[in-house]
């Protein structure tokens, strides 16, 4: 009974040094990327991508269903649970050597079996204490095997049988890959294959292959006959829009990645997922707080037809994309600014040809607009040049006029969440801004 009282007092105490890490770790994040403002004046007229709403006025519907699933990496496993098991056992250990060493101090010189599990405990907790030390050495991404259960494949008994260094391959720099946001997974060859099928993995984030060619040369991964292959990178995006991914995901993403090394009788590294996730939770929080849309709404007093609407917005350079939507686009090509109909449904030719509308909003996305009070006030000039063209009212999701005071404010809310972005690397409407807000 007092075994079981210990050792349950063990597990509370190890739980709660656990949740004070992590509190405090999580403390220093947000010193280091900074908080969000928050100003009542822009929590009705912004809209948060990730919450799942679409885009348009829902003033008076419920909120939709959010897209971005729990990040449940967190949340306890088995593993976590394996490893409050062991520390309790650690403990009783410790507690076997104690007894053992009172037990010599009260017998002097006398001779004293130890029994053979007590031996094993003592040499178990100087492993553990090694293990231990070795791990608090490390620093940042681990690319190291999985640890347990270990792919077969990573497993290589002779390396000088591969073509390529797994090793080498890490401290290879991609440009189609970032180690901040994608999990990595390095395959190398022991001789030169065709790639016959590009590889499928089942999940909800995209991922990239990419190969090295017998010239030494990386290039996007394609199945071309005739092309052949020392090794692979196979990168997983793991925050976007959907989210961050979760431990099992990436643990379930290693092991396809296992069995398509097993396909091509390859070596395999795999990134330390929780080495991994440490370092991009961080990252995803930052997404998250910036990823939001301002949506300025320009309404009706009676009712405005579909064919002088769609006149005035192509006017202004914008055109009927597939998606519903007017886009303009930047220089790219790209959508900068955005219009929607108010209850979110879409435009089609037929419809703007034949019925009229109360009015629509426009969309100023935070993340793909280029940083600029330039750009913010173009997006301005817009609206007031259809206001003024259509008869239309700038107002918000309450149906009151716009006041200069609030687009002062929104002007600074854009400008602060596009210098959260820059400072961390992330150049709003840039490639990279593509990528994790897609």
């Amino acid at each position: 009974m007092i075994f079981l009282v210990l050792s349950a007092i063990v597990i509370l105490g190890v739980i709660a040094f656990n949740m004070y890490q992590e509190n405090k770790y999580r403390q220093q994040v947000r010193a280091q990327f900074g908080h969000s403002d928050k100003d009542a004046l822009l929590e009705k007229q912004t809209r948060s991508v990730r919450d799942g709403r679409l885009p348009g006025h829902q003033a008076k519907s419920a909120p939709a269903k959010k897209l971005r699933e729990k990040d449940i990496s967190e949340l306890p496993n088995e593993d976590m649970f394996d490893q409050m098991a062991a520390e309790a056992a650690k403990a009783e250990r410790k507690a076997h050597a104690a007894r053992s060493r009172k037990l010599m101090e009260a017998h002097g010189d006398e001779e004293i079996e130890m029994e053979e599990d007590e031996f094993g405990a003592a040499f178990s907790l100087d492993l553990d204490k090694e293990l231990e030390k070795e791990s608090k050495a490390g620093s940042g991404f681990k690319f190291q095997k999985v640890a347990a259960p270990a792919p077969s494949q990573t497993k290589v008994k002779n390396k000088k049988e591969l073509l390529l260094d797994l090793d080498d391959m890490v401290r290879q720099q991609l440009p189609w890959f970032n180690h901040n946001f994608d999990y990595m997974a390095y395959l190398s060859l022991k001789e030169p294959q065709e790639l016959h099928v590009l590889p499928r993995f089942a999940g909800r984030h995209r991922f990239q292959v990419a190969g090295c060619t017998m010239d030494d040369r990386w290039q996007i991964a394609e199945p071309i006959p005739s092309v052949y292959y020392q090794g692979f990178v196979v990168g997983l995006q793991s925050i976007s829009r959907n989210g961050l991914a979760t431990t099992q995901e990436l643990e379930r993403f290693g092991e396809q990645v296992n069995h398509f090394a097993e396909q091509l009788d390859a070596g395999l590294l795999l990134m330390d997922v929780n080495a991994f996730l440490k370092n991009a939770r961080p990252l995803d929080e930052l997404c998250e707080r910036v990823d939001q849309t301002i949506a300025m709404h320009l309404v009706s007093r009676g009712s405005v037809s579909g064919t002088e609407l769609r006149a005035a917005v192509e006017k202004e350079g914008f055109s009927l994309g597939h998606d519903g939507m007017f886009h303009l686009p930047d220089g790219k090509g790209e959508p900068l600014f955005s219009i929607v109909t108010l209850d979110s449904n879409p435009f089609t030719a037929s419809l703007l040809a034949s019925q009229a509308y109360r009015g629509f909003s426009m969309l100023f996305d935070i993340t793909r607009v280029p940083a600029g009070e330039k750009h913010f006030n173009r997006f301005m000039d817009i609206a007031v040049n259809l206001s003024g063209s259509l008869g239309l009212d700038l107002v918000d999701d309450n149906m009151n006029e716009l006041s200069p005071e609030w687009l002062k404010n929104v002007r600074s809310f854009v400008l602060a969440r596009q210098e959260e972005m820059k400072k961390v690397g992330i150049e709003p409407g840039g490639d990279l801004a593509a990528r994790l807000f897609a």
